[in-house]
């Protein structure tokens, strides 16, 4: 197979719900997420590269707490491989992936007399990383890789700093390391797929036990050719940010095209 594919897919899934006297209580909320996520993939013999961008924006308002962000990405890849057995189960790799978000993001407060905090922004942080090595694929749905690793931590705004492991006044830092992942992606029922994703850099100067972890899981199902579902599932620890789990769950229902 040789030459390029492409796909463009986007996405809007929402939610509303109203009350007003109802016995059971609610509170009214209106949320909706836009995303698009457009492919690229050349391939030619023993070599392939692929291009991805996956961009995510939603809000939700509820009533009585205004306007809060429920979900923001800009994420950039580039992917070189190439194969050194026909069936494809063991190649060499190389990546580039750039990471931030669109808007601020806060640490809302219970109590109402207490402000939010804001906690990020665009380019703060901004993660640019670069790694190679080797990549095993023992069966269709599974590939495991282990290679060496850089990765670029940007923060553009000085206040934010401290809290992405960087000094006052600091607005980039550069690390070298271990980088490994494991990919699985099978239809595990008719028209639902899910994909996991786990993956880790560890950084050669600093203790093992600060290694970055991230798990992204997502099952998505097509109810129509229109209509589809989906249910993500995000597991992080970054040292610099936080010494507990970050969690993420999103379940959301919509409309979603392929533009290309």
């Amino acid at each position: 197979l040789i030459g390029w594919t492409q796909t463009w897919v986007a996405n809007l899934n929402g939610s509303q719900a109203a009350y007003n006297n109802w016995s059971q209580g609610g509170v009214s909320t209106l949320s909706g997420t836009a995303s698009s996520v457009f492919t690229l993939i050349y391939k030619k013999d023993q070599f392939s590269y692929g291009f991805r961008t996956n961009l995510k924006y939603g809000q939700s308002k509820v009533k009585d707490e205004g306007v809060r962000k429920t979900d923001d990405l800009i994420a950039i890849s580039n992917r070189f491989n190439y194969q050194f057995r026909e069936d494809g189960t063991l190649s060499s790799y190389a990546t580039i992936v750039f990471r931030t978000q669109f808007d601020d993001g806060f640490e809302y407060s219970a109590d109402p007399n207490v402000a939010d905090v804001r906690i990020s922004s665009f380019m703060a942080p901004g993660y640019l990383s670069e790694s190679m090595g080797l990549s095993y694929k023992p069966a269709p749905a599974i590939i495991f890789e282990v290679g060496l690793g850089l990765k670029q931590t940007f923060v553009t705004e000085d206040e934010l700093a401290p809290a992405y492991g960087l000094d006052p006044g600091e607005n980039f830092r550069s690390e070298g390391g271990l980088t490994t992942g494991i990919y699985y992606e099978k239809e595990v029922f008719e028209n639902i797929l899910y994909t996991s994703a786990v993956e880790t850099f560890t950084n050669f100067l600093i203790p093992f036990d600060e290694t970055d972890v991230v798990w992204g899981n997502e099952l998505v199902g097509k109810i129509n050719s229109l209509i589809s579902a989906s249910f993500q599932f995000e597991l992080r620890y970054d040292n610099d940010f936080s010494r507990e789990i970050q969690l993420k769950q999103v379940l959301s229902a919509g409309i979603s095209v392929n533009l290309y």
